[in-house]
C-alpha cells in the first residue's frame, strides 16, 4: 500500500492516501521513481502526457484536484495521466522538477508534455484562491487545443462518488520511520 521506494517521505503514508486515492480515482497512475519520471515523460511517441504533482495543502485540496477531475470529464483528454506526490516520492518528483526547469519548484502543480516538452504549465499560483471549476475550464480549453484522446477519464456517476480529502497540511502528521 505504501509507496516508499527512496527518500523518507515528509508525511505519514497513512494520513496522504486519501489524496492519491482521489486522483487515482480519476485515471492518474503514480510516479514513484525518477526512471518512472523518465520513462513516463522523456517518450518521443507524438502521445500528450498530463503530470499532476500532488500536495498537501489546501489549494489542491480545493482546488487543484477538483479541478483536473472536473477536467477530465471533457471530450478530449491527454493520453497518459501521471502523479507525483511532493514531499513524498521525493526523487520522482526531483525529476519531475527538472523537466520544469524553466520554472520555479511549485506544488501543486500541473503540465502537459509531448514529446517531453512542456505545452503548458499551471503554477501554484494560478491555482490558490481559484474554483475547481475555473481551473477545470482553463484545462479544457488546453485539452482542446493540444489532446486528441477521447475522454472522459472515468464515468460522471463514478466521478460523483471521488471523495477529495480537504485538509491543511499543518495537520498532517510527519513521517516517523
Amino acid at each position: 500500500m505504501f509507496n516508499i521506494v527512496s527518500r523518507d517521505p515528509m508525511y505519514n503514508q497513512n494520513a496522504v492516501q486519501p489524496m492519491r486515492d482521489a486522483l487515482k480515482a480519476v485515471g492518474f497512475s503514480e510516479l514513484l521513481t525518477a526512471k518512472d519520471v523518465e520513462e513516463a515523460i522523456d517518450v518521443e511517441n507524438d502521445k500528450t502526457t498530463l503530470v499532476f504533482v500532488n500536495s498537501v495543502c489546501g489549494c489542491a485540496a480545493g482546488s487543484a484536484r477538483p479541478g483536473i477531475s472536473l477536467a477530465l470529464q471533457n471530450k478530449v483528454i491527454p493520453d497518459k495521466l501521471y502523479t507525483g506526490f511532493a514531499g513524498q516520492e521525493k526523487d520522482a518528483v526531483d525529476r519531475i522538477r527538472l523537466q520544469l526547469a524553466d520554472y520555479p519548484p511549485s506544488s501543486p502543480c500541473i503540465a502537459l508534455f509531448k514529446n517531453g516538452t512542456v505545452l503548458h504549465f499551471m503554477q501554484r499560483h494560478q491555482i490558490e484562491g481559484r474554483t475547481p471549476e475555473e481551473i477545470a475550464n482553463d484545462w479544457i480549453e488546453i485539452f482542446n487545443q493540444y489532446c486528441s484522446n477521447e475522454g472522459p477519464s472515468i464515468s460522471p456517476e463514478n466521478l460523483a462518488e471521488v471523495n477529495y480529502a480537504i485538509i491543511c497540511g499543518s495537520e498532517i502528521p510527519l513521517f516517523n520511520g
